[in-house]
């Protein structure tokens, strides 16, 4: 036979188990007579008649009593497959996620989460890809299983959600002139010379437009491709690297920099985190995205000294 209607697995169990067309009919909430086709198709299907007439009952054939139990277990894994997945525990799964972070977070944000996770999942690593998959759509190829960081609108089938919203400061090593001021003003913020980070190399951004604004323009004496290099400098020469309040604050302790308001108006930086429809019911990345909500919350309720 070349095709065989897998329906009929799960009627032939029903039929099985209540050795009746109509219970068999009832526990599969059909009815009798569409309960009686099925049968005739199963006796043709195995060329035997499977239940035959008793008196008023129906009896299985040796052949029936031949399959019972097989066909039960075929029908019981069938059903477990659309069952919800409840009893894997995601805190014990071992899996591997493919990140894409900001620079930034792979330096403020994944120490913690890897912190959290070694506690709350241990089987879980964490694979960070570059940030040059950004331009691609790679959550939806699946190179990248979650994205943090600035999320910008797009693709509508993709997932996102708000996490934190940072506002930048001003950090500098504790010799620096700017740590012994009690207010860093506009003028004494643009005569420092500063630290930019830029993949791209850019010097010039958001806070040069302001302070031009001011009639004021400060000097760049590096533009470096990570936020770790900018912050080890700034701890290391009299350099002003800007850095987020609150997701930076642990990094910021260890180097023992200190940090000011920048004096001039920026926007605010909306951390986010996005991933596709296909990791939206997976539990173990339901946990990922509930460890990585916790942590951002964390660091929501902190204040920069």
């Amino acid at each position: 036979m070349d095709y065989i209607d897998l329906n009929l697995i799960e009627a032939l169990d029903a039929l099985l188990a209540e050795n009746s067309v109509t219970k068999a009919a009832a526990r599969l909430h059909t009815s009798a007579p569409a309960m009686s086709r099925a049968l005739a198709r199963l006796r043709r299907a195995f060329d035997d008649p499977l239940l035959v007439r008793a008196g008023r009952d129906l009896v299985p054939t040796p052949r029936a009593l031949e399959l019972r139990g097989e066909v039960h277990a075929i029908a019981s894994r069938a059903r477990a497959l659309f069952a919800p997945s409840t009893s894997a525990d995601p805190r014990t799964a071992v899996r591997r996620f493919d990140l894409q972070v900001t620079d930034m977070l792979s330096t403020t944000f994944i120490p913690s989460l890897i912190d959290d996770l070694r506690e709350q999942a241990p089987g879980i690593s964490l694979r960070l890809r570059p940030e040059n998959l950004e331009d691609t759509p790679a959550l939806r190829e699946g190179l990248v299983d979650l994205e943090i960081g600035n999320i910008r609108p797009g693709d509508s089938e993709i997932h996102s959600e708000e996490l934190v919203t940072e506002t930048l400061i001003g950090a500098v090593r504790p010799g620096h002139p700017l740590a012994k001021v009690k207010t860093v003003t506009p003028q004494r913020f643009a005569a420092a010379d500063h630290i930019v980070v830029s993949r791209r190399g850019r010097a010039h951004g958001p806070i040069d437009e302001q302070l031009a604004e001011l009639g004021l323009s400060r000097r760049v004496a590096a533009v470096v491709p990570t936020f770790a290099s900018a912050l080890f400098l700034a701890s290391e020469t009299d350099v002003v690297c800007i850095a987020p309040a609150r997701l930076a604050r642990r990094m910021l302790d260890t180097l023992g920099l200190r940090t000011f308001p920048i004096p001039v108006a920026l926007p605010s930086v909306t951390v986010g985190m996005a991933w596709h429809p296909r990791n939206h019911h997976d539990r173990t990345h339901q946990l990922l995205r509930e460890r990585a909500r916790h942590i951002m919350a964390t660091a929501a309720e902190g204040v920069s000294r």
